[in-house]
Protein backbone atom coordinates (compact mmCIF):
# COMPACT_ATOMS: atom_id res chain seq x y z
CA UNK A 1 0.00 0.00 0.00
CA UNK A 2 2.79 2.39 0.87
CA UNK A 3 4.61 1.78 -2.41
CA UNK A 4 1.45 2.63 -4.38
CA UNK A 5 1.04 6.00 -2.67
CA UNK A 6 4.73 6.85 -3.08
CA UNK A 7 4.49 5.93 -6.78
CA UNK A 8 1.44 8.15 -7.14
CA UNK A 9 3.29 10.99 -5.43
CA UNK A 10 6.29 10.49 -7.70
CA UNK A 11 4.04 10.49 -10.79
CA UNK A 12 2.34 13.69 -9.65
CA UNK A 13 5.72 15.33 -9.05
CA UNK A 14 6.94 14.35 -12.51
CA UNK A 15 3.78 15.68 -14.15
CA UNK A 16 4.14 18.96 -12.31
CA UNK A 17 7.79 19.23 -13.32
CA UNK A 18 7.04 18.51 -16.97
CA UNK A 19 4.30 21.17 -17.00
CA UNK A 20 6.81 23.75 -15.77
CA UNK A 21 9.23 23.00 -18.59
CA UNK A 22 6.67 23.37 -21.40
CA UNK A 23 6.69 26.65 -23.27
CA UNK A 24 3.72 28.89 -22.65
CA UNK A 25 1.69 30.21 -25.59
CA UNK A 26 3.06 33.69 -24.83
CA UNK A 27 6.69 32.57 -24.97
CA UNK A 28 6.05 30.65 -28.19
CA UNK A 29 4.38 33.67 -29.79
CA UNK A 30 7.13 35.99 -28.58
CA UNK A 31 9.80 33.68 -30.02
CA UNK A 32 7.91 33.42 -33.30
CA UNK A 33 7.59 37.20 -33.60
CA UNK A 34 11.31 37.60 -32.87
CA UNK A 35 12.16 34.93 -35.45
CA UNK A 36 9.98 36.81 -37.92
CA UNK A 37 12.26 39.79 -37.41
CA UNK A 38 10.57 42.01 -34.82
CA UNK A 39 12.69 43.51 -32.07
CA UNK A 40 12.64 41.61 -28.77
CA UNK A 41 10.88 44.53 -27.05
CA UNK A 42 8.14 44.76 -29.68
CA UNK A 43 7.73 40.97 -29.87
CA UNK A 44 7.41 40.69 -26.09
CA UNK A 45 4.91 43.52 -25.83
CA UNK A 46 2.75 42.23 -28.68
CA UNK A 47 2.83 38.63 -27.46
CA UNK A 48 1.74 39.66 -23.97
CA UNK A 49 -1.27 41.52 -25.33
CA UNK A 50 -2.21 39.00 -28.02
CA UNK A 51 -2.29 35.87 -25.85
CA UNK A 52 -4.80 37.53 -23.55
CA UNK A 53 -7.12 38.36 -26.44
CA UNK A 54 -6.87 35.39 -28.81
CA UNK A 55 -7.98 31.78 -28.40
CA UNK A 56 -5.55 28.89 -28.61
CA UNK A 57 -7.03 27.99 -32.00
CA UNK A 58 -6.31 31.51 -33.27
CA UNK A 59 -2.78 31.38 -31.87
CA UNK A 60 -2.27 28.11 -33.75
CA UNK A 61 -3.37 29.84 -36.97
CA UNK A 62 -0.53 32.28 -36.46
CA UNK A 63 1.92 29.40 -36.65
CA UNK A 64 1.29 29.41 -40.39
CA UNK A 65 3.33 32.61 -40.46
CA UNK A 66 6.45 30.49 -40.03
CA UNK A 67 7.03 31.03 -43.75
CA UNK A 68 7.58 34.72 -43.00
CA UNK A 69 10.83 34.06 -41.21
CA UNK A 70 12.04 31.90 -44.08
CA UNK A 71 11.11 34.35 -46.82
CA UNK A 72 12.59 37.46 -45.19
CA UNK A 73 16.11 37.80 -43.97
CA UNK A 74 16.88 40.35 -41.30
CA UNK A 75 14.39 42.62 -39.60
CA UNK A 76 10.71 42.63 -40.47
CA UNK A 77 8.66 45.78 -40.20
CA UNK A 78 5.39 45.74 -38.32
CA UNK A 79 3.71 46.67 -41.61
CA UNK A 80 5.12 43.53 -43.27
CA UNK A 81 4.04 41.40 -40.34
CA UNK A 82 0.49 42.79 -40.40
CA UNK A 83 0.32 42.14 -44.14
CA UNK A 84 1.12 38.49 -43.43
CA UNK A 85 -1.36 38.36 -40.52
CA UNK A 86 -4.10 39.66 -42.81
CA UNK A 87 -3.43 36.69 -45.12
CA UNK A 88 -4.56 34.34 -42.32
CA UNK A 89 -8.06 35.71 -43.07
CA UNK A 90 -9.27 36.00 -39.50
CA UNK A 91 -10.52 39.55 -38.83
CA UNK A 92 -10.20 39.17 -35.06
CA UNK A 93 -6.56 38.07 -35.29
CA UNK A 94 -5.82 41.03 -37.54
CA UNK A 95 -7.62 43.47 -35.23
CA UNK A 96 -5.79 42.18 -32.17
CA UNK A 97 -2.40 42.17 -33.93
CA UNK A 98 -2.97 45.69 -35.25
CA UNK A 99 -4.08 47.16 -31.94
CA UNK A 100 -1.23 45.38 -30.15
CA UNK A 101 1.30 46.74 -32.63
CA UNK A 102 -0.10 50.25 -32.21
CA UNK A 103 -0.12 50.09 -28.41
CA UNK A 104 3.38 48.63 -28.30
CA UNK A 105 4.82 51.24 -30.65
CA UNK A 106 4.40 53.91 -27.98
Amino acid sequence: MRSISSRALMAAALLTLSACTALSPESRLRAGLEEAGLSPRMAGCMAERMVDRLSLAQLRKLQSLASLRKSHSGKTSVDQLLHEVRAVQDPEIFAVASSSALACAF
